[in-house]
Protein backbone atom coordinates (compact mmCIF):
# COMPACT_ATOMS: atom_id res chain seq x y z
CA UNK A 1 0.00 0.00 0.00
CA UNK A 2 1.50 3.27 -1.06
CA UNK A 3 1.91 6.00 1.49
CA UNK A 4 2.19 9.68 0.99
CA UNK A 5 4.98 11.47 2.77
CA UNK A 6 3.86 14.11 5.17
CA UNK A 7 4.61 17.60 3.97
CA UNK A 8 7.49 19.27 5.68
CA UNK A 9 6.40 21.03 8.80
CA UNK A 10 7.74 24.55 8.90
CA UNK A 11 10.05 25.10 11.83
CA UNK A 12 9.93 28.44 13.54
CA UNK A 13 13.24 30.11 14.04
CA UNK A 14 14.26 32.93 16.28
CA UNK A 15 17.40 34.76 17.18
CA UNK A 16 19.63 33.02 19.64
CA UNK A 17 22.86 31.13 20.14
CA UNK A 18 22.94 27.54 18.87
CA UNK A 19 23.99 25.14 21.62
CA UNK A 20 26.96 22.84 21.28
CA UNK A 21 25.56 19.49 20.16
CA UNK A 22 27.11 16.07 19.76
CA UNK A 23 27.15 14.22 16.44
CA UNK A 24 29.35 16.71 14.60
CA UNK A 25 32.51 14.60 14.55
CA UNK A 26 35.70 15.53 16.34
CA UNK A 27 34.95 19.24 15.82
CA UNK A 28 32.32 18.94 18.55
CA UNK A 29 35.01 18.01 21.10
CA UNK A 30 37.38 20.69 19.84
CA UNK A 31 34.68 23.35 20.08
CA UNK A 32 33.75 22.11 23.55
CA UNK A 33 37.37 22.42 24.66
CA UNK A 34 37.68 25.82 23.00
CA UNK A 35 34.57 27.12 24.73
CA UNK A 36 35.55 25.70 28.12
CA UNK A 37 39.19 26.80 27.93
CA UNK A 38 38.06 30.39 27.39
CA UNK A 39 36.59 30.34 30.90
CA UNK A 40 38.89 27.88 32.68
CA UNK A 41 41.82 28.32 32.74
CA UNK A 42 42.22 31.29 30.33
CA UNK A 43 39.47 33.40 31.89
CA UNK A 44 40.68 32.54 35.39
CA UNK A 45 44.20 33.60 34.39
CA UNK A 46 42.88 36.90 33.05
CA UNK A 47 41.14 37.58 36.37
CA UNK A 48 44.34 36.79 38.27
CA UNK A 49 46.32 38.97 35.85
CA UNK A 50 44.11 42.00 36.43
CA UNK A 51 44.05 41.48 40.21
CA UNK A 52 47.82 41.03 40.48
CA UNK A 53 48.53 44.12 38.40
CA UNK A 54 46.02 46.09 40.46
CA UNK A 55 48.45 45.84 43.39
CA UNK A 56 50.29 48.63 41.56
CA UNK A 57 47.64 50.99 42.92
CA UNK A 58 49.13 50.37 46.38
CA UNK A 59 52.61 51.35 45.29
CA UNK A 60 55.83 49.74 44.02
CA UNK A 61 56.40 47.82 47.26
CA UNK A 62 53.03 46.09 47.17
CA UNK A 63 53.46 45.28 43.49
CA UNK A 64 56.89 43.78 44.13
CA UNK A 65 55.49 41.59 46.91
CA UNK A 66 52.76 40.31 44.59
CA UNK A 67 55.31 39.45 41.91
CA UNK A 68 57.43 37.71 44.53
CA UNK A 69 54.39 35.74 45.73
CA UNK A 70 53.54 34.53 42.23
CA UNK A 71 57.12 33.47 41.65
CA UNK A 72 57.31 31.55 44.93
CA UNK A 73 54.82 28.83 43.98
CA UNK A 74 56.37 25.36 43.69
CA UNK A 75 56.70 24.02 40.15
CA UNK A 76 55.73 27.47 38.86
CA UNK A 77 57.18 26.73 35.42
CA UNK A 78 55.00 23.65 34.94
CA UNK A 79 51.97 25.34 36.47
CA UNK A 80 52.29 28.15 33.94
CA UNK A 81 53.09 25.84 31.04
CA UNK A 82 50.19 23.42 31.47
CA UNK A 83 47.77 25.69 33.30
CA UNK A 84 48.20 28.90 31.32
CA UNK A 85 50.35 28.95 28.19
CA UNK A 86 49.29 25.72 26.47
CA UNK A 87 45.56 26.37 27.10
CA UNK A 88 45.96 29.95 25.84
CA UNK A 89 47.80 28.69 22.77
CA UNK A 90 45.06 26.15 22.01
CA UNK A 91 42.26 28.65 22.61
CA UNK A 92 43.96 31.22 20.38
CA UNK A 93 44.90 28.87 17.52
CA UNK A 94 41.49 27.21 17.37
CA UNK A 95 39.87 30.62 17.64
CA UNK A 96 41.89 31.79 14.63
CA UNK A 97 40.83 28.61 12.82
CA UNK A 98 37.16 29.39 13.47
CA UNK A 99 37.72 32.98 12.37
CA UNK A 100 39.39 32.13 9.06
CA UNK A 101 36.85 29.42 8.30
CA UNK A 102 33.97 31.85 8.70
CA UNK A 103 32.88 34.47 6.24
CA UNK A 104 32.73 38.15 7.05
CA UNK A 105 29.27 39.23 5.91
CA UNK A 106 28.51 42.11 8.23
CA UNK A 107 28.19 44.49 5.28
CA UNK A 108 25.65 42.24 3.55
CA UNK A 109 23.82 41.21 6.73
CA UNK A 110 24.45 43.90 9.35
CA UNK A 111 22.68 42.01 12.13
CA UNK A 112 23.75 42.32 15.74
CA UNK A 113 24.86 38.68 15.84
CA UNK A 114 27.18 39.16 12.86
CA UNK A 115 28.71 42.28 14.34
CA UNK A 116 29.24 40.55 17.69
CA UNK A 117 30.85 37.54 15.98
CA UNK A 118 33.22 39.81 14.08
CA UNK A 119 34.03 41.89 17.16
CA UNK A 120 34.71 38.74 19.18
CA UNK A 121 37.20 37.53 16.59
CA UNK A 122 39.07 40.85 16.33
CA UNK A 123 39.15 41.46 20.07
CA UNK A 124 40.40 37.90 20.53
CA UNK A 125 43.31 38.48 18.15
CA UNK A 126 44.30 41.73 19.85
CA UNK A 127 43.83 40.23 23.31
CA UNK A 128 46.14 37.35 22.36
CA UNK A 129 48.87 39.86 21.43
CA UNK A 130 48.22 41.73 24.69
CA UNK A 131 48.55 38.52 26.73
CA UNK A 132 51.72 37.35 24.94
CA UNK A 133 53.72 40.59 24.70
CA UNK A 134 54.00 41.68 28.38
CA UNK A 135 55.19 38.27 29.68
CA UNK A 136 57.73 38.05 26.87
CA UNK A 137 59.21 41.44 27.69
CA UNK A 138 58.73 41.46 31.45
CA UNK A 139 59.72 37.85 32.07
CA UNK A 140 62.14 36.86 29.34
CA UNK A 141 64.10 39.99 28.44
CA UNK A 142 66.24 42.32 30.45
CA UNK A 143 66.01 42.14 34.24
CA UNK A 144 64.32 38.91 35.34
CA UNK A 145 61.49 40.10 37.58
CA UNK A 146 60.97 36.77 39.34
CA UNK A 147 64.58 36.92 40.48
CA UNK A 148 64.40 40.67 41.15
CA UNK A 149 60.74 41.45 41.92
CA UNK A 150 61.73 44.91 43.17
CA UNK A 151 62.43 45.80 39.52
CA UNK A 152 58.96 44.81 38.26
CA UNK A 153 57.26 48.17 38.81
CA UNK A 154 60.04 50.11 37.10
CA UNK A 155 60.12 47.70 34.19
CA UNK A 156 56.45 48.32 33.44
CA UNK A 157 57.06 52.05 33.76
CA UNK A 158 59.88 51.71 31.24
CA UNK A 159 57.42 50.43 28.65
CA UNK A 160 55.13 53.36 29.37
CA UNK A 161 57.85 55.79 28.35
CA UNK A 162 56.67 55.08 24.79
CA UNK A 163 53.35 56.49 23.63
CA UNK A 164 52.65 53.53 21.36
CA UNK A 165 53.09 51.16 24.32
CA UNK A 166 50.52 53.09 26.36
CA UNK A 167 48.08 52.93 23.44
CA UNK A 168 48.77 49.21 22.97
CA UNK A 169 48.12 48.44 26.64
CA UNK A 170 44.94 50.51 26.67
CA UNK A 171 43.66 48.76 23.56
CA UNK A 172 44.68 45.38 24.97
CA UNK A 173 42.82 45.99 28.22
CA UNK A 174 39.66 46.98 26.34
CA UNK A 175 39.81 44.02 23.94
CA UNK A 176 40.65 41.46 26.64
CA UNK A 177 37.78 42.76 28.78
CA UNK A 178 35.31 42.67 25.90
CA UNK A 179 36.44 39.24 24.71
CA UNK A 180 36.14 37.69 28.17
CA UNK A 181 32.80 39.32 29.01
CA UNK A 182 31.13 38.39 25.72
CA UNK A 183 32.80 34.97 25.81
CA UNK A 184 31.26 34.41 29.23
CA UNK A 185 27.84 35.24 27.77
CA UNK A 186 28.41 32.88 24.83
CA UNK A 187 29.57 30.12 27.17
CA UNK A 188 26.42 30.34 29.27
CA UNK A 189 24.22 30.34 26.16
CA UNK A 190 25.98 27.51 24.34
CA UNK A 191 26.23 25.25 27.38
CA UNK A 192 22.55 25.67 28.18
CA UNK A 193 23.11 27.62 31.41
CA UNK A 194 20.95 30.50 30.23
CA UNK A 195 17.90 29.26 28.33
CA UNK A 196 15.51 31.60 26.62
CA UNK A 197 15.84 35.15 25.41
CA UNK A 198 14.90 36.71 28.76
CA UNK A 199 17.58 34.82 30.69
CA UNK A 200 20.21 35.64 28.08
CA UNK A 201 19.23 39.29 28.09
CA UNK A 202 19.51 39.51 31.88
CA UNK A 203 22.85 37.73 31.89
CA UNK A 204 23.99 40.05 29.11
CA UNK A 205 23.65 42.97 31.52
CA UNK A 206 25.76 41.08 34.05
CA UNK A 207 28.47 40.38 31.46
CA UNK A 208 28.41 43.99 30.33
CA UNK A 209 29.02 45.08 33.93
CA UNK A 210 31.87 42.56 34.24
CA UNK A 211 33.49 43.96 31.10
CA UNK A 212 33.21 47.52 32.41
CA UNK A 213 34.70 46.46 35.75
CA UNK A 214 37.71 44.93 34.00
CA UNK A 215 38.21 48.06 31.92
CA UNK A 216 38.02 50.32 34.99
CA UNK A 217 40.47 48.16 36.96
CA UNK A 218 42.88 48.11 34.03
CA UNK A 219 42.61 51.87 33.55
CA UNK A 220 43.25 52.64 37.22
CA UNK A 221 46.19 50.25 37.21
CA UNK A 222 47.75 51.93 34.17
CA UNK A 223 47.29 55.30 35.82
CA UNK A 224 49.24 54.07 38.87
CA UNK A 225 52.25 53.19 36.72
CA UNK A 226 52.05 56.48 34.85
CA UNK A 227 51.59 58.77 37.86
CA UNK A 228 54.13 57.19 40.21
CA UNK A 229 57.72 58.46 40.21
CA UNK A 230 59.94 56.44 37.90
CA UNK A 231 61.31 53.52 39.88
CA UNK A 232 64.83 52.06 39.60
CA UNK A 233 65.16 48.98 37.48
CA UNK A 234 68.67 47.62 38.41
CA UNK A 235 70.02 45.33 40.03
CA UNK A 236 73.30 46.24 38.34
CA UNK A 237 74.76 49.71 37.89
CA UNK A 238 74.68 50.98 34.32
CA UNK A 239 72.51 48.11 33.11
CA UNK A 240 70.32 48.71 30.07
CA UNK A 241 67.08 46.85 29.68
CA UNK A 242 66.69 45.03 26.37
CA UNK A 243 63.59 47.08 25.63
CA UNK A 244 64.73 49.30 22.75
CA UNK A 245 68.08 49.73 24.50
CA UNK A 246 66.59 52.43 26.70
CA UNK A 247 68.82 53.48 29.63
CA UNK A 248 66.91 53.12 32.88
CA UNK A 249 67.43 54.10 36.50
CA UNK A 250 69.20 51.44 38.56
CA UNK A 251 69.70 50.48 42.15
CA UNK A 252 72.99 51.75 43.53
CA UNK A 253 74.75 50.03 46.37
CA UNK A 254 75.46 52.12 49.41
Amino acid sequence: MATTANPAVPVSTHEGVPPLRAGQGYSFLLRKLHSLSGIVPVGAFLIEHFISNAFATRGPGAYAKQVELLGSFPFVFYLELFGIWLPILYHALYGFYIWFRGESNVTDYPWAGNWMFTAQRWTGGIAFSYIVWPPWHLRFSGVHILTHPEAAFGKVQLEFQHTWAIAFYALGIFCASWHFAYGLWLFAAKWGITTGDAARRRFGYVCFAIGLLFIMVGTVTMRSFLKSPLQPLGPENGKNDSYAGTPVPVYRSR
